[in-house]
């Protein structure tokens, strides 16, 4: 399948992983604060796996998480993208749009900015119906960011995850779709 390399925005460029990558994601990865919405920071074995799995899944499938870039510094700042979902679930199979930044890029609207790129991306080129979005139900950060690009809260989806243990404060999340139709109809009204 042919890959999608890069995409672009007014400000973001989301392009391949590079092996430079490394050493910021793996910082960004083992920031508690970053990873406060999952089970535990990132050693930078796991963010190199991860980078791992980002690549494999961008040869499998020609779409995968991209390495997301500023154009006016070519800072790293983090990654937006799409997966397919890697476990069971009433959604599933679904492909998911996700992103994690850098805290010193926060409350800028990078990630807003770069998920709509990703979603153009999904629903134009890859021609998806749907793609979701999930986090804890404590991560309302996220489910901002998830409002802001047209996605709506798909109550009845809400779910226990199931790669969490029972009783974990982070198990239950919180369901959110957007449909190709109701992506245009944010864009044109």
């Amino acid at each position: 399948m042919e890959q999608i390399k890069e995409l672009e925005s007014a400000r973001l460029h989301l392009r391949p992983w590079r092996d430079t990558d490394l050493a910021e994601f793996a910082a960004m990865c083992a920031d508690p604060q970053v990873m406060r919405y999952f089970p535990a920071p990132l050693s930078r074995l796991e963010s190199a796996a991860l980078i791992g799995r980002v690549r494999g899944h961008f040869a499998e499938y020609g779409y995968g998480v991209w390495a997301l870039e500023r154009k006016d510094t070519g800072a790293f700042i983090g990654f937006t993208g799409l997966m397919n979902v890697s476990f069971e679930a009433p959604f599933t199979p679904a492909v998911e749009i996700a992103w994690r930044l850098a805290p010193e890029h926060w409350g800028l609207g990078y990630a807003s900015e770069a998920a709509w790129a990703v979603l153009r991306c999904a629903f134009d080129r890859l021609a998806l119906d749907q793609v979701v979005s999930f986090t804890s139900e404590l991560n309302l950060p996220s489910q901002k960011v998830m409002q802001a690009i047209g996605m709506q809260h798909d109550v009845d989806g809400d779910f226990e995850h199931p790669l969490l243990p029972a009783g974990d404060p982070l198990r239950p999340h919180v369901l959110y779709r957007i449909t190709r139709a109701q992506w245009l109809e944010t864009l044109y009204g």
